[in-house]
């Protein structure tokens, strides 16, 4: 999972066309963490699917997971530095030449970053319970609860690169390659459900 998140790091970081390292960063992050994130909603019901045993926890799943809060937090971090470099406040609140009766960003962009950042703060709480020590201490219910707050973190990161692609008006191929992750997971997931209830 490291070799593969290295290379597609790489790979969009140095075929972008943006002039500085931030925000090559940025964008080159965003795009696996994405892919990444949704394959961890793909693993369970694709056992369902296939009338496999779905256990608790996976080594594959947890390592997806693993690397998806990783990047995503390391994309964030970065993220903060792109569009108003020095002021990362004003993610969230308005300048006060701006005027704003309700300081609070409720624009598109402040929408963008909200959700990004409450994702990115599920995730470290995700990351930092992806281990056995953490499943034997919180019991298997209580470990399994938590780790639910996964599909959270996949909604508010689908709205977090919706409002970017809007924004920053990203290619046709950038924009497809979002949908299809959200498309792939919400499809799976519905058909996972279908396939529980049927027994």
């Amino acid at each position: 999972m490291f070799s593969l998140s290295a290379v597609c790091v790489a790979a969009l970081y140095f075929t972008r066309p943006y002039t500085d390292v931030l925000t090559r960063a940025s964008f080159a992050t965003a795009y696996p963490a994405l892919v990444l994130l949704a394959a961890t909603l793909l693993i369970g019901p694709w056992n369902l699917l296939r009338k496999l045993h779905n256990p608790l926890s996976s080594d594959l799943r947890r390592d997806i997971g693993i690397w998806a809060g990783i990047l995503g937090v390391l994309h964030t971090v970065i993220g903060q530095n792109v569009h108003l470099r020095g002021r990362p406040w004003l993610y969230y609140v308005y300048a006060a030449k701006e005027h704003h009766t309700f300081p609070i960003r409720h624009d598109l962009f402040g929408l963008a970053n909200y959700t990004g950042a409450i994702s990115a703060l599920m995730l470290i709480l995700l990351l930092a319970t992806s281990n056995d020590y953490c499943l034997r201490a919180l019991g298997t219910q209580g470990w399994k609860q938590l780790q639910r707050w996964n599909y959270a973190v996949f909604a508010l990161a689908a709205i977090h690169s919706i409002a970017y692609l809007a924004i920053e008006k990203q290619k046709s191929s950038f924009v497809v390659t979002v949908l299809i992750c959200l498309a792939c997971a919400v499809v799976l997931q519905a058909a996972g459900i279908v396939r529980r209830r049927a027994g």
